[in-house]
């Protein structure tokens, strides 16, 4: 992912709100757990979107950590 793009999605994820942050979390976990099941399966051949899942799920807890830190809910 570009810099930038990266950046904007950082930002647009820093507006959410906890529980629609929670909510984003759950959605890429999920979405992740599936993609890992059709690689399984040889039905699906983009194993860079894994990657790109993870450090989603990464970044979304990073924040949920720093808002902790904070004290922001």
């Amino acid at each position: 992912m570009p810099d930038e793009k990266r950046a904007e999605e950082i930002q647009r994820l820093r507006q959410l709100p906890t529980p629609e942050l929670l909510k984003e979390l759950n959605d890429t976990k999920d979405e992740l757990f599936k993609l890992r099941a059709q690689v399984a399966t040889f039905s699906q051949t983009n194993v860079a979107r894994i990657r790109t899942l993870k450090r989603k799920v990464a970044r979304i807890y990073t924040l949920l950590r720093e808002r902790e830190l904070l004290g922001v809910e």
